[in-house]
């Protein structure tokens, strides 16, 4: 899911007023809210993590307040050949790149992290929070060299986390848990021995 809340002026006011008129030299970008183009660009993001790491992806339907489960199937494995995580992507341009400190502020539903706070559970759950530039123009760049896709996914386990907030809480991700292929390998690996993520 991504979060954009409207600044004045900016985004959300353009929006309102129709999309605003091409650059010169600039791509004419289809008419997609910002916001679903942000859902697309994460969703992106976890399946090229995921297919680095060896993992398969399946997306529950109806949707439950979990966008997806990842497996990882590895006879180093101990509680099973095959062992699966939950993960709910969030989306953001409201976080600069390299966030400062040891770890970035994010505000979730109360119900929301009801559900990735519960504990003990069969199925572990984490949250990925995936910070991308303000403008679309600065989402990726593509050349022979490789793609390049801006900026980067942060990963949590928030089990136990109390709810502080009347209606919404803050969490905080720490900078050093950077969502990749070994991370998700590394968590693959916890769970697989019976641990947390």
């Amino acid at each position: 899911m991504a979060l954009a809340q409207p600044d004045p002026g900016g985004t959300a006011r353009a929006e309102a007023f129709g999309p605003r008129p091409p650059q010169p030299g600039a791509p004419l970008r289809g008419s997609l809210a910002t916001t679903a183009c942000m859902e697309t660009l994460q969703v992106g993001y976890l399946h090229a993590v995921a297919a680095a790491a060896g993992c398969s992806l399946s997306q529950p339907f109806p949707d439950n307040g979990i966008d997806w489960h990842v497996s990882h199937g590895a006879p180093a494995h101990t509680v099973d050949d095959e062992v699966t995580i939950k993960v709910q992507l969030k989306c953001t341009y409201q976080i600069p790149p390299h966030p400062a400190g040891g770890a970035f502020s994010f505000t979730l539903d109360n119900a929301h992290l009801v559900k990735l706070a519960r504990s003990p559970v069969s199925v572990h759950r984490i949250l990925v929070v995936m910070i991308v530039p303000r403008s679309q123009d600065d989402w990726l760049r593509a050349g022979p060299g490789g793609l390049d896709l801006r900026h980067c996914c942060y990963w949590t386990n928030l089990a136990g986390h109390a709810v502080t907030g009347r209606y919404r809480t803050t969490v905080r991700i720490p900078t050093s848990r950077i969502f990749d292929d070994r991370a998700l390998c590394d968590i693959m690996a916890r769970v697989g021995a019976g641990g947390r993520p």
